[in-house]
């Protein structure tokens, strides 16, 4: 064999990715973020958060029943700075930690759908809480999901509880991390006790916090009540936050997809910065659901490929600051699990993995997010399969080059049966769902439809798999919080 050695200096790029933006426009959009904090401000609803604001330095115009908060330029750049740079979204087991180091890329599914297609009759209906638990579960078997958002609602529960109902059904059926909201700060508290119990205590929590809760900046500008107490509260009990507006370009942003990026931008960090003034250190995640306005349906598209560009715009403003990133994408408008919601899955889905997300979320999602389907969530997770193989790109080394077996083989010959085949062909991606076959030979099986083999995965995932067992008695624990909760709410008893 022929003898290389080790390369100097050879330049190198390390899988695909996508490079959407260049350092002077990042540069503007954070020059323009921060004019946006100091000449227009933001609006704040909480006086407890405008205290805090106003404690650090920020100038506050105050109104009866909020006020406006201007920041200035070194408090957002020293929040920024003092906000973690890697944040481990930790399972209940440590197999099912997730590090979201910069464009480390992970998937999870859309949340809070209301609505699901029934896998056995097909008929979509109202969620109910043993739903958010079954489609949990799905989650926890699919190792395309590394980590699991809250993907429906238990509409069969009371309103002011369903968020603890929602825990409730996740713990127990998935050692992944859990992304979930909590409406109110209230809440946030008894479910930081749920999650604490699923892991022994709160002492383990504090170690290995298993639940990062959801905030939501309301577009345009403006931090309401609820959202900064959760994020003090948060702050304060060391739990960590991802900011996630929803701006919609034409609406309540900018028509103009750099506006947006603008406001968007300032609203993600005025609650970074309300957090870091809270508490420094509180991991924050820095999130994305944002899309356009369809002028002419006045709808929110999802499957439109401005919510793909937007994403990726919030993966590198996130990335520009090291700031770990959520962004949307794979969410389909369609209504049905067809070629419409597999090619807006595939596109958006792509964009924020080449853009380096750490978590691009939407598998499992149709209809603009109202409805989870568990047929679109299987074939979703093959698809992840094939862009995580896409993500690697194409190893360059001497033992990959092959030239050795390229000589060996010669002009004319065959590579099928060399041992430098055998060496590699298990590195090649093969699909569990998707089909290769002859025609003759998926007839033989029966030439289902690749919805109809979703169907019938899903149902047997339901029917197998187990998610790793809780804490000691903290099953127990966990319902009777949420029962002694609802009591002292004044609920009736489940």
């Amino acid at each position: 064999m022929t003898k290389r050695n080790t390369r100097a200096g050879f330049a190198m790029l390390a899988g695909f990715g996508i490079n959407a933006f260049s350092i002077e426009q990042l540069d503007a959009i954070h020059y323009a973020t921060l004019e946006v904090f100091w000449k227009t401000g933001i609006k704040v609803e909480s006086t407890e958060a405008v205290e805090i604001f106003s404690g650090a330095g920020c100038i506050v115009d105050p109104h009866d029943d909020y006020a406006i908060v201007k920041i200035p330029a070194y408090i957002v750049e020293d929040c920024i700075r003092s906000a973690p740079r890697t944040v481990v979204y930790y399972g209940r087991v440590p197999e099912a930690d997730f590090i979201a180091e910069s464009k480390r890329v992970g998937h999870s599914t859309f949340g809070e759908c209301i609505q699901v297609i029934d896998p056995y009759t097909r008929s979509v209906r109202k969620s109910v809480k043993r739903d958010v638990g079954q489609v949990t579960l799905v989650c926890d078997y699919l190792d395309e999901i590394s980590v699991v958002e809250r993907p429906l609602c238990s509409s069969d529960r009371p309103p002011a509880t369903q968020p603890l109902h929602n825990l409730e059904a996740m713990l127990m059926n998935t050692s992944k991390h859990i992304f979930i909201g909590a409406g109110n700060a209230r809440n946030y508290r008894k479910m930081l006790e749920m999650a604490a119990a699923s892991i022994g205590g709160m002492d383990n929590f504090r170690k290995r916090p298993n639940m990062t809760v959801f905030v939501c900046p309301t577009s345009p500008l403006t931090l309401v009540k609820e959202c900064c107490k959760v994020i003090i509260e948060a702050s304060r009990l060391g739990g960590g936050i991802a900011i996630i507006p929803m701006a919609l370009a034409g609406a309540t942003s900018t028509v103009t997809l750099a506006g947006t990026l603008i406001t968007h931008n300032t609203e993600v960090l005025s609650a970074i910065i309300l957090a870091q003034l809270t508490a420094k250190g509180t991991p924050c995640t820095y999130s994305s659901m944002s899309t356009i306005m369809d002028l002419k349906r006045m709808v929110g598209p999802v499957g439109a490929p401005e919510h793909g560009v937007l994403s990726t715009g919030a993966v590198k403003m996130a990335e520009y600051y090291r700031l770990p990133s959520w962004v949307g994408g794979g969410v389909s408008d369609s209504k049905l699990p067809d070629a419409q919601s597999a090619y807006e899955f595939s596109l958006n889905a792509l964009l924020g993995s080449l853009a380096g997300a750490n978590i691009v979320y939407g598998a499992g999602a149709l209809e603009m997010g109202l409805t989870i389907d568990y047929a679109k969530l299987i074939m979703d997770a093959e698809m992840i399969r094939y862009i995580q193989t896409v993500l690697k790109g194409i190893e360059f080394s001497d033992e990959t080059l092959g030239l050795d077996v390229i000589h060996q083989v010669g002009a004319g010959g065959e590579f099928m049966t060399s041992d430098h085949t055998f060496k590699h062909m298990r590195e090649q991606c093969q699909p569990k769902l998707f089909d290769r076959k002859s025609r003759d030979g998926w007839l033989a099986i029966g030439g289902k439809d690749l919805t109809e083999r979703a169907y019938e995965e899903a149902i047997q995932i339901l029917n197998t798999h187990k998610p790793a067992p809780l804490a000691n008695s903290a099953k127990d624990i966990i319902s009777a919080i949420i029962e002694e909760y609802e009591i002292e709410l004044g609920l009736n008893r489940r």
